[in-house]
């Protein structure tokens, strides 16, 4: 088979498959590509090939199963990370069994290759005392500051998802009555989160402060385009550890973007809304996500013992009435 056809395999994958088929989102998109990118170089490098001229027959399961290893090994990815890059590289071989039938075997080899399993950890969440003080962490005077004071606010009131925050335009978002945020995110849902009167009043002095037409984004870095994911996670880390000085229970916790979305998971919870809307909030793809919230609330936990009532019991000492018994017991 001709390095052409490789090329051209994963062209068509890309270009008819996911996007004119599938109608995959950017972000779909994207993770794939990135999954290739580490996939090629790597077994050019281990192969002493340029990523150009390798075959689909060098990318066979042997092969795929050192690059996995060489991800957690190396790259130190966790195991969800390597799990979502063998799901892209299955979704292409699966593609290549269509166009491909004659390398049936080669290609059922990869798609076996199961996915990992991992430990599931109780997630991480921020109590109020925490959330108040990592809002509380960016200096407000400054115009970076503004901007990161409401972009946190807004993630910990509505539980945006990062792609969601930074796509986030000024059109997007209804003021006065009803105040809400129109977002698409995950399979293209389409939802609407509401704004507590707060986090729109917050929105609306930094969007005066920084001036924006209407189809500009809410969050723009410092030169007004879109920010992107790696700079949201510096800035929540950056307030976050500058939290620490002023909340010691930050001290033991990680916190991500992930985290914030946890915490208004949780603090809806608190207030006794049923799952179901949480999951609808959330932009949740089943009900199923949603119980990992109540897994790892303590307070919601001891509500429910709360309200177990003791059994009343009178214990007394087990006398047996049979001398045989009474001889067996001491033994």
């Amino acid at each position: 088979m001709s390095n052409q056809t490789l090329f051209h395999l994963i062209g068509l994958f890309f270009n008819q498959r996911l996007i004119s088929q599938l109608h995959a989102s950017a972000n779909t998109i994207a993770s794939y590509r990135d999954t290739f990118k580490l996939l090629l170089i790597y077994a050019g490098k281990k192969l002493g090939k340029s990523p150009a001229n390798l075959t689909i027959e060098e990318l066979n399961a042997e092969l795929i199963g050192d690059f996995l290893n060489y991800l957690e090994e190396d790259r130190r990815n966790s195991i969800r990370t390597r799990n979502a890059r063998l799901a892209a590289i299955h979704s292409f071989f699966r593609y290549i069994a269509y166009q491909q039938p004659q390398h049936g075997n080669p290609v059922q080899r990869i798609l076996n290759i199961p996915q990992k399993k991992s430990d599931k950890r109780i997630i991480t969440y921020l109590t109020d005392e925490e959330v108040k003080s990592i809002l509380e962490a960016p200096d407000r005077t400054s115009w970076i500051g503004k901007r990161d004071h409401a972009l946190l606010l807004t993630a910990i009131q509505t539980g945006l998802r990062v792609s969601e925050l930074i796509e986030l335009k000024i059109e997007q978002i209804k003021w006065g009555v009803g105040a809400h945020i129109r977002c698409v995110g995950k399979g293209r849902k389409e939802r609407c989160t509401p704004l507590t009167n707060q986090t729109e009043k917050i929105l609306r002095e930094w969007l005066k402060e920084n001036n924006a037409g209407l189809s500009f984004f809410v969050f723009p870095s410092i030169r007004g385009r879109k920010l992107s994911r790696d700079a949201v996670e510096k800035l929540v880390k950056k307030y976050a550890s500058k939290a620490k000085t002023t909340c010691p229970t930050l001290k033991d916790k990680n916190i991500t973007p992930h985290v914030l979305r946890h915490t208004t998971a949780v603090s809806l919870l608190h207030a006794e809304v049923d799952t179901s809307l949480i999951a609808l909030y959330l932009g949740h793809e089943s009900v199923e996500t949603t119980q990992i919230y109540l897994k790892a609330d303590l307070c919601l936990k001891e509500k429910v013992l709360a309200k177990v009532i003791p059994v009343s019991t009178v214990y007394k000492r087990f006398k047996p009435s049979d001398k045989l018994l009474a001889f067996l017991d001491e033994l």
